[in-house]
């Protein structure tokens, strides 16, 4: 998925590699900027690692959290899991060194993990957003509408989609070494689908259905207030409440676009407009897809009391001292 990066002295560039016989191997003495990066890359996916791992534990142990919606944010958790797991270890082996210069076999199959997990990660927040529409769009009708198995399709849907999108992507470029300009229209179809498909789509979709949730919110409110409330406290626990939902939609949002906009709208220039990306550029903006999947916990979870209730019972080891399952999350 690497666009045409500007190769011209690639010393003066990257802290951490030099040119050795056209290739790029680690510098003998590590720069301290160097090592920094990689102690900075590697905290980031210990957290990565530790948070998914705090929500998985959480909704696969307490019974409480054993809901349609919770396992869709267990699936998500699971991909943004193995992005700490598989894509960052990998990306810091590869993306920093040679990948971006000179393909071959292990940076396949690096491109294959990255795009099939952050795809799923993508598909799983767009499932999600579809849930949340049901709960406070159509209430009445949602516990028969997202139930157990429309979850379990829409999770086989996501994965399946996402291990597509990533043959979709790699077929193309290996057929494109060995048939040169013959392929290139297929490499280029295959490359803007798999844009679509991975990211355009869902985020026309998610910021469809979350204006909609917002609108809806904001008009139930209205309706509570001006039918319920005839104290100023009704009025301001409705206020309040709205806030909130206004703030977690926004955040929501905001943190996805955030993350994920700028690797996609340089990837597209490139390959629209064949715009030569500077390193360092495309290099930052990998790592800030990837932090989606850090980030990811902390919204989906956090926002939520039940959520930390679980964590801190998980972190203070209180699970390991007896049955907890059927406890109350308050």
């Amino acid at each position: 998925m690497a666009p045409e990066v500007n190769r011209t002295d690639v010393n003066d560039i990257h802290p951490c590699y030099e040119i050795y016989n056209v290739s790029f191997i680690l510098t003998s003495t590590p720069s301290t900027i160097c090592v920094l990066i990689y102690i900075f890359l590697g905290s980031l996916s210990v957290v990565t690692v530790c948070g998914n791992l705090l929500v998985i534990i959480s909704i696969i142990y307490f019974k409480q959290l054993h809901t349609p919606t919770n396992s869709l944010i267990l699936s998500l958790a699971v991909a943004d899991l193995l992005v700490g797991v598989v894509v960052f270890p990998l990306s810091m082996a590869f993306s920093l060194s040679s990948c971006l210069h000179y393909e071959h076999l292990f940076c396949k199959v690096r491109d294959g993990f990255d795009i099939t997990l952050c795809t799923a990660s993508i598909l799983n927040l767009c499932c999600i957003s579809i849930d949340r529409y049901y709960a406070v769009c159509q209430p009445l009708t949602y516990r028969t509408k997202i139930n157990v198995k429309v979850v379990v399709v829409m999770i086989l849907v996501s994965w399946s989609v996402s291990v597509s999108v990533a043959i979709g992507f790699l077929i193309p470029e290996l057929n494109h070494e060995k048939c040169d300009d013959d392929c290139f229209i297929d490499l280029l179809l295959a490359q803007i689908l798999g844009l679509i498909f991975s990211f355009y789509l869902p985020v026309i979709i998610m910021l469809c259905i979350y204006l909609k949730i917002f609108l809806v919110a904001q008009r139930q409110a209205r309706s509570i207030r001006n039918t319920t409330c005839q104290s100023t406290k009704c009025g301001a626990t409705v206020g309040k409440n709205e806030r909130k939902a206004t703030k977690t939609l926004v955040t929501v949002m905001g943190v996805f676009l955030m993350c994920w906009t700028p690797f996609f709208l340089c990837y597209t220039f490139q390959l629209l407009d064949n715009v030569s990306v500077p390193l360092p550029l495309f290099e930052t903006f990998i790592w800030l897809t990837l932090s989606n999947s850090m980030l990811n916990p902390f919204i989906y979870a956090f926002f939520y009391s039940w959520f930390r209730s679980a964590f801190r019972m998980i972190i203070s080891g209180k699970i390991f001292k007896g049955d907890f399952a059927n406890t109350k999350l308050l």
